[in-house]
């Protein structure tokens, strides 16, 4: 093997290395945001915040999820439903949802919630968490 096929060699193993060890530090990610989402519903429900039907929104229309939760964004862009399951509920406008209602999966949860927005639009998930369980608690009365 000539020179530059084994420089190629290795660029291509230390990029392949470095995409892997990218993709563990997203997983962990994803976990630590998941055990912050599981503690934000079990400590709502333990203080009796009761769920809500979490929809789904186009512009101006709303569609429904089928899904129970709590909305983490003022604007119901974002939601946790029961189960700990992180969901954007922003989707492509359709007649056919408006009758049948939409189908929304879990997306992984960051832990820094819009990153790469406008500045102002991005929130740590704990922060949010925080906030978003305080507004909560305080609308369900005094907290334990």
């Amino acid at each position: 093997m000539d020179e530059r096929a084994r420089w190629r060699e290795q660029r291509s193993e230390a990029a392949l290395a470095h995409a892997r060890a990218a993709e563990r530090a997203r997983q962990r990610e994803h976990e630590r945001a998941r055990a912050m989402l599981r503690t934000f519903t079990a400590d709502l429900r333990a203080a009796g915040v009761p769920p809500v039907p979490l929809r789904a929104s186009a512009g101006r229309a709303r569609y429904r999820t089928g899904l129970t939760g709590w909305y983490l964004k003022r604007d119901g862009s974002l939601g946790v439903a029961e189960d700990g399951s992180y969901h954007v509920l922003v989707v492509a406008p359709s007649v056919r949802a408006l009758l049948l209602g939409v189908r929304v999966e879990p997306s992984d949860p960051p832990l820094q919630v819009g990153r790469g927005a406008r500045d102002g639009e991005s929130v740590e998930l704990a922060e949010l968490l925080r906030s978003r369980a305080a507004e909560l608690l305080g609308a369900a009365g005094p907290a334990r």
